[in-house]
């Protein structure tokens, strides 16, 4: 009887698809634990202790930060929840350059095989794991002029799908992704695309001067840095769910165990991440307020979603290549 409880109690933490998550934690200055069956985390004012839920079967990530601390029964009820746990600098990031999140991925229960499987039938094919980056990035463009063509927020702003130097850019890279002879021309015309469009966002929002350093102390660099590793949790976790392990990338470094992360982040960060963190530098927004604009964007455009319908194709789609 207890263990058909327990199982119970384990289904209903993961009644929430992860897909249709909304919540996403950056934590830091507190301490995360487990107290009367929730997971709380625990902030220390000078003359109170303060507790805080967090509600873990809709939450899809934590991120702790500096000064962060937590229990073994809290990560193991968040293992049970099926959330993804990281710890990063400040903001968000690293504090060390080259350093990445530290992903503790829960081990706790099966999940499918068909997604990897379907994905390891072409990943050892090198002109198949060229087909799959090409069409990577064809969505990628298609979901950027669907949001750029309806969002009326960064229309005011001057994101606008049909605006001539935005559609020269992307007609320019789609061009040059059907003529790509490597993956390693297509990271050099992808960061070329991005670099434009970068270039795009100064002008729209006036900011004069803008050169992409992610050491960079300006809000627009500190705030790409931050929506980036939001975008990078979202992916971590639709691949966690659909069992692929984040080495086998398509595009993203041959050398770098997590690089698949890097690829499916990719589909959605230049169009929300991007656009938002110089408009909300130019508003001088805090990084909270930052935050809190790229969590409602990416559940308003639905981005965790469209990340598990890409991989899912995908992988599918591999199996007939």
């Amino acid at each position: 009887m207890k263990k058909y409880k327990a199982m119970e109690q384990l289904t209903d933490l993961k009644a929430i698809l992860h897909s249709k998550r909304a919540n996403i934690y950056y934590l830091e200055k507190c301490r995360v634990m487990q107290k009367d069956g929730r997971v709380l985390y625990l902030t220390e004012g000078k003359e109170e202790k303060q507790y805080w839920n967090i509600p873990i079967a809709n939450t899809t990530v934590i991120l702790l930060g500096t000064g962060t601390s937590i229990t073994q029964a809290a990560v193991r009820m968040l293992a049970s929840a099926g959330v993804l746990i990281g710890f990063c600098g400040g903001g968000g990031t690293p504090l060390l350059a080259g350093n990445e999140v530290e992903w503790l991925s829960p081990q706790s229960e099966y999940r499918p095989t068909e997604y990897v499987q379907g994905w390891l039938s072409f990943w050892f094919d090198e002109s198949k794991r060229l087909q799959v980056a090409k069409r990577l990035q064809r969505l990628r463009l298609d979901y950027l002029q669907r949001v750029w063509g309806k969002d009326r927020e960064l229309q005011n702003y001057g994101f606008y799908a049909d605006d001539a130097d935005v559609e020269r850019a992307l007609n320019s890279f789609n061009a040059r992704i059907t003529q790509s002879p490597s993956v390693t021309d297509l990271l050099t015309i992808e960061a070329q695309l991005t670099k434009n469009l970068y270039k795009i966002a100064a002008q729209a929002t006036r900011t004069d001067g803008f050169t992409r350093d992610h050491a960079g102390e300006d809000d627009a660099n500190a705030f790409l840095n931050h929506g980036n590793y939001l975008a990078y949790g979202l992916a971590a976790t639709t691949l966690w769910v659909l069992g692929i392990p984040h080495g086998f990338a398509v595009m993203h470094g041959k050398t770098r165990r997590g690089a698949l992360v890097f690829d499916v982040a990719d589909l959605v960060k230049d169009t929300l991440v991007l656009p938002w963190a110089f408009i909300c530098a130019k508003e001088r927004n805090n990084e909270q307020e930052f935050r809190q604009q790229c969590l409602q964007s990416f559940a308003e455009h639905k981005a965790l979603d469209f990340m598990f319908d890409t991989v899912k194709n995908l992988s599918l789609e591999g199996r007939l290549l």
